[in-house]
């Protein structure tokens, strides 16, 4: 259908002459685009239309921060700043990333709105921003002198060539009308092609950034991750108060109430996975984390084969578990997520300590290798960190001290349970244990004495509790039956 309306087109014109397409419809011009509303000449450049008080909320993630982890920044456009001869933009900024907030300015020059400084908490969120949202400055800006872009026509066919290898140019692709959160906008995307796919970023016209993008990493083979991605939440002109004061960052909240903000990961686990399925190289810090501030982790998952290969695309979850490896806390349910994902192999977490003094068990529960979307069909594996944590005023709960249960003790069960003694020395041994406080049963009620036959599932039980395989628990609930029938007698 296709071929016949362009030969349709192309016997019309030899016919009658040129025909002019109709100029409600965009029309492709080698690269590039018009419309009606975007008339031939039409230019734009990152910055342009940017004014005191615009206020701007963004959803975005950049491949350089915790792999396109995403978080939201919201910017308000302050007023002029004046550095040295150079008069900048001056915006407020607060960054919600999970549940960390950061509060701080930025400054943003005024040939391209890239941020050239601002409050050092900000560093890496200004990186994203300047590596995504503001990206197109490095072919677009307001002056073409002293060694600026200058501004960009939509019909032009190309608006520069990416710095990558086997990168293709930058061109403006067609005009589309798109809806993120902030509405519903007229749009020319923009895009390129590197590694077999193409990348896009939605910008529109006598507007300062894009309002839409999705992007990928160059890569020479395999399926190429996102770069950045982000979607306009929110817009609004001629703002007079600031929108950004009514937040305060965490790292102040916290160091009001006594956290460490001032933190390595110094503490260092390398382990294999229970099953030995996989290596991971955990850092943590602070070395004493404190219920109710911030911990923060960097986790390598790594081959078991070779020390320098990180794994690829691992599906994984963050979890505190009780002692029977019991979920009570999952971070990817957290953050709305089925599980957290690393495409390299290394991730950056951030937490706030929720768990009670006392021994926490961490656990890095790894469902398998595989693109993201797509469920391992694997069987699970993981590895434990058990890590003391501290009370506010740094004080933590020592933990009930036992006796150590006797050699001889464990030694008699396994005997008894292979025969060589007899039921006798097994419940003297026992009888000794409870009398003098090393093993301390719960309150049970003391039968008075029907059988003196001792089941056969208790003797197993021993067998399993001398070699390791039970915990003490698991025997414990043996002899609180042998109690209750009477079998074994227990002075008061």
């Amino acid at each position: 259908m296709k071929g016949s309306l362009l030969l349709f087109t192309a016997i019309s014109a030899l016919l009658f002459g040129s025909l002019a397409a109709p100029s409600a419809f965009a029309q492709f011009q080698s690269g590039g685009v018009s419309s009606d509303s975007i008339p031939d000449g039409s230019s734009w450049y990152a910055g342009e239309g940017l004014k005191q008080g615009d206020f701007f909320s963004y959803s975005m993630c950049h491949v350089d921060y915790k792999e396109c982890t995403n978080f939201e920044m919201d910017l308000w456009i302050k007023g002029d700043k004046q550095v040295g001869s150079e008069t900048k933009w001056l915006a407020e900024v607060a960054v919600f990333d999970g549940k960390k907030t950061i509060v701080g300015e930025m400054e943003l020059g005024k040939i391209a709105p890239e941020p050239t400084g601002g409050s050092p908490e900000l560093g890496l969120y200004r990186g994203a921003f300047k590596s995504s949202i503001v990206w197109l400055s490095a072919f677009a800006t307001s002056d073409d002198s002293s060694g600026g872009k200058g501004p960009k026509k939509f019909s032009a066919t190309s608006w520069g060539k990416i710095g990558n290898i086997g990168g293709e140019q930058v061109v403006p692709m067609k005009i589309e009308t798109i809806t993120v959160p902030a509405g519903t906008w007229e749009t020319v995307q923009v895009g390129w092609k590197t590694g077999g796919v193409t990348s896009k970023v939605w910008i529109v016209d006598d507007f300062p950034f894009p309002i839409k993008a999705k992007t990928f990493t160059h890569v020479s083979e395999g399926i190429p991750p996102t770069e950045y991605e982000f979607a306009l939440l929110d817009y609004k002109e001629n703002v007079q108060t600031s929108p950004i004061a009514q937040y305060t960052s965490s790292a102040d909240q916290f160091l009001a109430a006594g956290c460490d903000t001032d933190f390595e990961k110094e503490v260092s686990v390398k382990k294999p996975t229970n099953n030995f399925d996989y290596q991971i190289h955990i850092f943590y810090g602070p070395e004493d984390p404190v219920k109710g501030c911030e911990m923060q982790w960097l986790i390598k998952f790594i081959s078991k084969y070779d020390d320098t290969e990180f794994l690829n695309q691992v599906q994984f979850d963050f979890l505190v578990v009780d002692n029977n490896l019991k979920p009570l806390r999952s971070i990817a349910q957290e953050e709305g997520r089925n599980y957290l994902y690393s495409p390299s192999g290394q991730y950056i977490l951030d937490m706030i300590v929720n768990e009670e003094p006392g021994t926490a068990n961490y656990v890095v529960w790894v469902y398998g290798l595989a693109r993201e979307g797509i469920v391992p069909n694997i069987a699970s594996d993981y590895l434990k960190i058990p890590v003391k944590i501290y009370a506010p005023d740094g004080s933590i709960p020592e933990p009930v001290k036992t006796q150590e249960i006797p050699s001889w003790i464990k030694n008699n069960a396994g005997w008894w349970a292979d025969g060589s003694i007899d039921d006798n020395s097994f419940v003297q041994g026992i009888q000794f244990l409870i009398k003098e406080g090393i093993m301390k049963i719960p309150p049970t009620t003391q039968g008075s004495g029907g059988s003196n036959e001792i089941p056969s599932w208790i003797k197993n039980n021993a067998g399993w509790w001398a070699d390791g395989s039970i915990d003490d628990n698991s025997f414990v609930q043996g002899i609180q039956f042998l109690i209750k029938e009477g079998i074994i007698k227990i002075s008061s």
